[in-house]
């Protein structure tokens, strides 16, 4: 039995094979050469093995080298700026507030002078803006030679390039801050041990009140020169201590001009805070708003005492239902992204080889020296 077979039935069988073996290949290099991101992207390449199979690879993406020290380093800020040992070799300036900021430029205080001394020399926080550093030098011979004040012990003021510290202050990171003691320099120099060890006296003898026999009259006129500076923007001491000025000072008639900047706060019962308001030039310096008008004493003193002797308030009664532990919150830290652009590349200005280390990435390897708390 014979069958035939014509062209009607031929054809239409061999386009449909053809549907369905070259239709797919063509469609699918027709979307691959369209304007598809994604196979943009992913760049094929064919290559072939040992074997002589064909294998298709993935052609990486280039990888965009930034200069400087990526914003993106996963490191507590106070750990970068720490480490670093030598100031950037940048032009003087101070970058963002004075609890958040960097500094460029920075001058370093002389561990000795004829009227202060240097305390805490292992901090390696000797280094300030020089117009703080000039500030510091002309108060210590002002105070020995006006008014008769032995010399000044300086204590903590910036690291080499400001920035947040591995322990202690949250300011002082513009170089604009400085801690002065409370206690006259000694009539001999200091080693290196006593430096380190001696303890800094406090200036009260309780809570509130005022030691007089080591709140000398000799530290009001101390204070008095520090904030007369149009420099100064405050100065931090404890509240007993701003009450005492205050009442040595009631005859003095042009007092409001400079002990309103002495201001009441926690802690500074041992040494006087001084911060300098923003230098000339510092553009992306941050000043504070400007003290209130009035000398500060009165009413607003007997405020914080009023606030330093209230009975602490009774302990909430117990939840009658148990309720579930909360989750402990994450540490919060300042990292290099929430500073000011410009701290990136005051910390990796220069051939140092520290900010080298953290410009490639591996900062969190490196050993971080071990530093004193404040005292």
């Amino acid at each position: 039995m014979r069958f035939r077979t014509g062209s009607k039935f031929f054809v239409p069988a061999l386009m449909g094979c053809w549907l369905a073996t070259g239709g797919s290949a063509l469609a699918q290099k027709a979307v691959t050469a369209s304007d598809d991101p994604i196979a943009k992207v992913l760049k094929k390449k064919k290559t072939t093995d040992i074997a002589g199979k064909a294998v298709t690879t993935v052609k990486p993406k280039p990888k965009v080298v930034d200069r400087g020290i990526p914003n993106e380093v996963p490191l507590p800020a106070r750990k970068l700026f720490g480490y670093l040992q030598s100031p950037a070799p940048m032009k003087a300036s101070s970058y963002g507030g004075y609890a958040k900021g960097c500094m460029s430029g920075a001058e370093e205080m002389p561990i000795n002078g004829l009227a202060w001394q240097v305390m805490r020399l292992s901090r390696n926080r000797n280094w300030g803006h020089p117009v703080l550093i000039d500030y510091l030098k002309k108060l210590a011979v002002d105070v020995q030679q006006k008014d008769g004040w032995p010399g000044l012990l300086i204590g903590d003021i910036s690291q080499p390039r400001g920035g947040p510290m591995l322990t202690g202050h949250k300011s002082h990171q513009l170089g604009l801050d400085a801690d002065i003691w409370m206690r006259s320099m000694p009539s001999r120099r200091l080693t290196y041990k006593e430096r380190e060890e001696t303890a800094a006296p406090s200036m009260l003898s309780g809570k509130i009140s005022i030691s007089k026999t080591r709140f000398k009259p000799g530290n009001v006129k101390v204070l008095r020169r520090a904030a007369s500076s149009p420099l100064v923007a405050r100065i931090f001491v404890h509240p007993a201590i701003k009450k005492a000025v205050c009442e040595a000072t009631n005859d003095d008639p042009k007092r409001e001009s400079w002990l309103k900047k002495i201001r009441p706060w926690w802690g500074h019962h041992y040494h006087f805070h001084v911060r300098l308001k923003c230098p000339r030039g510092s553009r992306g310096c941050k000043n504070q708003r400007p003290v209130p008008k009035g000398d500060g004493c009165g009413k607003p003193i007997n405020d914080w005492f009023a606030m330093m002797t209230r009975p602490p308030r009774k302990p909430a009664k117990p939840a009658v239902k148990p309720t579930k532990p909360r989750k402990p919150r994450k540490k919060r830290y300042l990292t290099l992204a929430k500073l000011p652009k410009s701290c990136r590349r005051v910390l990796s200005y220069g051939r140092h080889k520290n900010a080298m280390l953290f410009a490639k990435g591996v900062g969190e390897n490196v050993t971080l020296p071990v530093r004193r708390p404040v005292n």
